[in-house]
């Protein structure tokens, strides 16, 4: 099975649209998973036209008051796989993500929130996360493809985009 994973859109209030990109990518998945951050259900809308999509609701949803479970945990083959925005201060902290992956007994916990992708293996479970594809920090534009065949997972980070980094303000008033 082929899975398109995404997290932290933002649209619209820190983006348009979802990269076009983005429906490259996932054209040939089975499933989508979207964990968090949203911001809008538009996005669901727009991806289930590629294939059904799972999510979970990230810290700025609740400010949209966007009603979606915040955790969430699929059997794919054999697989567990925990679905939660990753909402741990400081963000992408790898004890404290094993810990939410611990209490949903998943093998694998797929989080979002710090717009940063990353694959970490630890000893008890995988730790994914496929970055931002409208809004990254320090990293490119980002989501992930997993391939679970045969009780194996397979993840892939996609760059999807070029750099962006909307933090700093280059030319214009330091020119004169």
């Amino acid at each position: 099975m082929l899975i398109g994973v995404i997290s932290d859109t933002h649209i619209p209030d820190r983006a348009e649209e979802i990269p076009e990109m983005v429906f490259r990518v996932f054209s040939e998945v089975e499933l989508i998973l979207h964990a968090g951050d949203l911001t809008s259900m538009e996005v669901v809308h727009e991806l289930e036209t590629l294939a059904p999509v799972e999510c979970v609701q990230g810290n700025m949803d609740r400010y949209h008051h966007t009603e979606i479970p915040r955790s969430r945990v699929l059997e794919i083959e054999s697989l567990r796989i925990g679905l939660n925005h990753g909402e741990v201060y400081p963000r992408g902290d790898t004890q404290q993500l094993r810990y939410i992956g611990l209490e949903l007994d998943a093998d694998v916990l797929i989080t979002g929130h710090t717009h940063q992708p990353f694959i970490t293996e630890l000893r008890d479970i995988l730790l994914l996360n496929p970055g931002s594809p409208t809004v990254p920090r320090l990293t490119d534009p980002s989501v992930m493809l997993l391939r679970v065949e045969d009780d194996k997972l397979d993840a892939e980070i996609v760059k999807v985009g070029a750099p962006v980094c909307r933090s700093l303000q280059f030319g214009g008033a330091a020119d004169g």
